[in-house]
C-alpha cells in the first residue's frame, strides 16, 4: 500500500491525463469518474516499483486504457441506456413493450427462460445450457419453439406479425 504523500504526488501528476483519457474514450462524465476511482485505487494498492516518471506515467496510461475497454467491453455497459432515453421513450413504445412482456410471460417457464436469458441477458445457447443444465441442442429447440410460440401469441393478440 502506497503513502498518502505517494498518492498526493500521483494526483497532482497523473489526475488531468487520466481523466482526458477516460473523456475522450468514454464520452461520459460518470463513467469517467468511476474509471479515475478505479486507476488512483489500483495505483494505491499496486506494490509496482517504478524505474522513472515516465515509466510510472505509462503505466497509469495503460491501466487507463485497459479499465476504459474493459468497461466499454462489459455486458452491463452494453446493455444500458442513459436515463434521459429511457424517459424520453414515446408511450406507444412503452405500450408495445408492456405487451411484449405479457406476452412473454404467459407462455410456459421453459420458454420463458430461454426467451429471458437470449434477450434480455445476452446468454448464448451454450451458456444458457450450462446454466438451465441442458444439452445444448435441447437449448436451440426450446428458444425455436419459444420464438414460434411468442410470434403466435403477438399475432393472436392483434399485435401484427413481429419479427422475434
Amino acid at each position: 500500500m502506497r503513502s498518502e504523500q505517494e498518492a498526493d504526488r500521483a494526483l497532482r501528476l497523473y489526475a488531468d491525463t487520466v481523466r482526458r483519457i477516460c473523456m475522450i474514450h468514454l464520452k461520459n462524465y460518470a463513467d469517467t469518474e468511476d474509471i479515475f476511482q478505479t486507476v488512483f485505487l489500483k495505483y494505491l494498492v499496486s506494490s509496482t516499483a517504478f524505474a522513472s516518471e515516465e515509466h510510472e506515467k505509462a503505466w497509469f496510461i495503460r491501466v487507463t486504457l485497459n479499465a476504459c475497454k474493459d468497461l466499454l467491453g462489459s455486458f452491463f455497459h452494453s446493455r444500458t441506456l442513459p436515463l434521459s432515453e429511457v424517459m424520453l421513450q414515446p408511450a406507444a413504445q412503452e405500450a408495445e413493450h408492456q405487451e411484449v412482456l405479457e406476452a412473454v410471460l404467459s407462455l410456459p417457464e421453459k420458454f420463458r427462460d430461454v426467451l429471458y436469458l437470449h434477450y434480455y441477458e445476452g446468454y448464448t445457447a451454450p451458456q444458457m445450457a450450462k446454466i438451465l443444465k441442458k444439452n445444448v441442442n435441447t437449448i436451440y429447440t426450446l428458444l425455436g419453439r419459444a420464438k414460434d410460440r411468442l410470434k403466435a401469441k403477438l399475432e393472436e393478440d392483434g399485435y401484427g406479425s413481429q419479427t422475434v
